[in-house]
């Protein structure tokens, strides 16, 4: 008997371009093998899909090479940040207290 696939969305968003790729996989598929299976590598060949971190509707995901993936969820792709932003706020803070100071 042939088993049903189940449908689900991979979602990567570069500085230039944003996809959203809707894939068939198995049942019991890992989120790293549905990565693979998306062919999602083919647009970005600088993404690493064995390392990269990924999450499912916002949610960091630990361990994408043993969490199944489900029917209807969306593996979210990150990239890394540029800035921490809380060390961003922290230098607009004490730039907008400096500048306080010195209107004073």
């Amino acid at each position: 008997m042939v088993e049903a696939l189940i449908e689900i969305e991979v979602v990567y968003a570069a500085v230039d371009r944003q996809v959203l790729l809707s894939v068939k996989v198995p049942p019991g598929t890992s989120i790293r093998a549905a990565l693979q299976q998306s062919g999602i590598g083919q647009s970005f060949p600088e993404l690493d899909l064995a390392t990269c971190p990924v999450g499912i509707f916002g949610k960091v995901i630990v361990d994408p090479g043993n969490r199944p993936i489900q029917s209807g969820e969306r593996i979210e792709i990150y990239r890394p940040l540029l800035a921490d932003p809380k060390e961003v706020r922290r230098l607009r803070a004490a730039k907008a207290a400096e500048t306080k100071a010195r209107n004073q």
